[in-house]
């Protein structure tokens, strides 16, 4: 009992306007979490005070107002007992964010180095803006986004990524996720059921458009990216690509297949989503300017910060055509009434004094490091591998030796010794795009959040755990499990 009445302790040192309320909030939290169990008789009103050192009102009120509630219950001449109402407990507050499970070496795709995050310059940025953003800022927002980082974001999309940039026609969003479920829900209203979308590709695509009532048709791809003539086969109107790194296979579509593209959504009345998700990072020249750029009216261009900044941050931009942006501005406003002033306020600083352009030159130089440190070690401890795919992005196509193979073995094998990796299998949709054909083990490594010492150090470990496996002494019959992979996005 005892230890139970310590709970009371600080709410009778809380002010006295305030007192009465604490001490019935402490009471109603040490029954619901059980230190206090049903059927516990408590003290008389009278010792209670005494031992607290409040007024006995003070308790009789608490008392009172408990019993009416279930907490506790009362009787003349019985004294006052805990209830037998309250079962649950108060539940722990979970965190459900996907997590590595703690392997040794982690290769899954998706996630930029977070310990790049510039801490300084943006807590910069976020005392500035605070300091200087008007009281009315602070109410709710143009559902666009704020005029100032619309604005910025025209210019830093127009230089950096040759798009045609109206800040009229941006719309700051919670990262490309949401700009995928906001354009899906305006198409479907629109009375599009299908969209195509890239095999390999996200597989997060499917669940985004399936929230907006739309299905979504796997097209394959080839050297030069969306094959055309299956695209036109499938019947849809809208189609959803990564032309400038696509994800996961790394190719950069092909100047003809850009205007190919473009073609096929002007005869059928359609629209192509470019997921524009790391099209700065590019390492052995310029990258290439967007699709969007070649046809602002067919193209809905969309990006964040995710892999560039931090996908905590969720900060996202959507670029629409002309002819949806009324809907698309509606259906977000319906959504979430528009994206917070301050964070919003804080990133147009921070694109503005050139901080963005830094920080995309820092982490630029770190990626690329990180990916000729991959090609090295996987020609040292894998020899005949080949690296596929444009030196671009986060992530590097990796076709191992037949002598690994099979692949779901070989994955067996690294599993059991602690490496997260990922087939190029696992993110395709079922349609043969002509990935099996090639012999070997096709992997999808991610490098950004990895150092240069642990990539080395991953890619020794899986080169020991298959070459034991090779012996006879792997791991084919264990039960492989299931990291959480990230998508482009998040």
């Amino acid at each position: 009992m005892a230890s139970a009445w310590e709970l009371l302790l600080p709410a009778v040192s809380a002010p006295a306007r305030a007192r009465g309320r604490a001490l019935q909030a402490a009471l109603r939290d040490a029954v619901r979490s059980g230190r206090l169990a049903p059927g516990t008789r408590l003290p008389s009103s009278r010792d209670l005070a005494a031992d607290l050192r409040v007024s006995r009102k003070l308790v009789t009120d608490a008392y009172e107002q408990l019993t009416a509630e279930g907490y506790l219950r009362s009787g003349r001449g019985a004294g006052t007992w805990v209830g037998d109402a309250v079962r649950a407990a108060r539940p722990a507050a979970r965190d459900l964010a996907p997590r590595s499970p703690g392997h040794r070496a982690d290769f899954v795709p998706g996630t930029p180095d977070l310990s790049l995050f510039p801490r300084a310059a943006w807590a910069a940025a976020q005392r500035e803006v605070l300091a200087e953003l008007p009281h009315g800022a602070l109410g709710y927002p143009d559902p666009r986004g704020l005029p100032r980082l619309r604005g910025a974001l025209a210019g830093l999309l127009a230089r950096r990524r040759g798009v045609v940039a109206d800040p009229e026609r941006i719309v700051v969003v919670s990262g490309v996720a949401q700009a995928t479920a906001l354009l899906a829900g305006v198409l479907h209203a629109r009375g599009m059921r299908t969209a195509g979308v890239e095999d390999p590709g996200s597989p997060q695509h499917r669940d985004l458009y399936a929230s907006a009532g739309m299905a979504t048709v796997p097209v394959p791809l080839d050297a030069e990216g969306l094959d055309v003539g299956a695209l036109r086969a499938a019947g849809v109107r809208v189609a959803v690509t990564t032309p400038a790194h696509q994800f996961p296979t790394g190719i950069a579509y092909s100047a003809r297949r850009r205007a190919e593209l473009l073609d096929w959504a002007r005869s059928v009345d359609g629209l192509v989503l470019e997921d524009d998700y790391d099209g700065d990072f590019r390492y052995d020249r310029a990258p290439v300017g967007a699709l969007q750029g070649l046809d602002p009216e067919r193209v809905a261009y969309t990006g964040s910060v995710s892999k560039s900044l931090a996908p905590g941050l969720r900060l996202g931009w959507l670029l629409v055509p002309g002819w949806l942006a009324d809907d698309v501005v509606a259906r977000k406003r319906t959504t979430d009434l528009g994206h917070p002033a301050l964070d919003q306020a804080a990133f147009a600083r921070f694109v503005e004094r050139g901080d963005y352009d830094r920080r995309l030159r820092v982490c630029g130089r770190a990626y690329r490091e990180r990916r000729d440190v991959l090609v090295a070690a996987l020609a040292e401890h894998f020899p005949g591998s080949e690296v596929t795919g444009v030196a671009a992005g986060l992530h590097a196509i990796a076709t191992l030796p037949g002598r690994y193979g099979p692949t779901e073995r070989f994955l067996d094998r690294v599993t059991a010794a602690g490496v997260a990796v990922r087939s190029l299998a696992e993110y395709g949709h079922g349609v043969d795009s002509g990935a099996a054909e090639r012999p070997g083990v096709r992997l999808v490594l991610g490098y950004a959040h990895l150092t240069p010492g642990r990539i080395r150090a991953g890619v020794r470990l899986m080169a020991a755990a298959a070459r034991a496996g090779s012996r006879g002494g792997g791991a084919e019959g264990c039960s492989r499990g299931v990291s959480v992979g990230a998508a482009p996005y998040q």
